[in-house]
């Protein structure tokens, strides 16, 4: 699978906690490798190396050994064999995505930590998400990614970011999306844009309803009403 090379039944999506033992069971090896300990499908050995560009987990020998460069943050002491795994698991499947059926993924890149669907690129906000984020927090971070700056796929309406619930007026419910020019709330044909700054998930009812009728009071919400030409002479 993509999320697990020659992990055929690798389902390793747990969240990494602290090394219990920094150290490694087995010790320092010759040449600084450390051994971590055996793939448990492949029965290879993992070990901790030294290169070039810094230090790398390795699972195997040869030209058929995975690599892996250890994340910005991560010390090669705090390398246990648990983490080794998870980090040679990366890319991992994440799941189908429920509109697509294409499968999201999770990895670490040049970039740092990310999801991929169907060519799009999500940054995560750190290293640990790439091994917890589960799918609904997926879905969302790729829809957010896909809607910034463009306003929507093909002048699609941009997927929600939260949603409040239904308008006490009635009339539909209330969204916060994220569009061409930045999040705004969303009530039937009314678009009032958030304050800049305000953070999208934090918006309330209240402060929604607020927006809306400002909005509305100054003539942004729904069609504007027809207008006959003037005749002329």
């Amino acid at each position: 699978s993509v999320g697990c090379p020659n992990y055929p039944e690798c389902s390793y999506t747990r969240q990494l906690g602290d090394a219990a033992n920094p150290n490694g069971e087995n010790g320092n090896g010759e040449d600084g490798v450390r051994l971590l300990g055996k793939d448990p499908y492949t029965a290879e050995e993992i070990t901790l190396r030294s290169g070039r560009f810094g230090p790398y987990i390795q699972r195997g020998e040869g030209k058929d050994a995975k690599r892996s460069s250890l994340p910005k943050g991560w010390t090669p002491e705090s390398i246990d064999h648990e983490k080794a795994l998870a980090l040679l698991a990366l890319p991992r499947d994440v799941g189908k995505h429920p509109e697509t059926g294409k499968m999201i993924s999770a990895g670490l890149g040049r970039y740092g930590p990310f999801v991929l669907h169907d060519g799009t690129y999500a940054n995560l906000e750190s290293i640990e998400d790439v091994f917890s984020i589960g799918l609904n927090r997926a879905v969302s971070v790729i829809a957010e990614k896909q809607q910034k700056g463009k306003g929507g796929r093909n002048g699609a309406t941009p997927a929600a970011l939260k949603e409040l619930g239904d308008h006490p007026d009635g009339g539909g419910k209330i969204t916060v999306r994220d569009g061409r020019y930045g999040p705004y709330v969303n009530y039937g044909k009314v678009n009032a844009t958030l304050p800049k700054g305000k953070d999208p998930q934090s918006v309330t009812m209240e402060e929604a309803l607020a927006l809306i009728a400002e909005k509305e009071a100054k003539g942004g919400g729904g069609k504007k009403p027809f207008r006959r030409a003037a005749k002329k002479g």
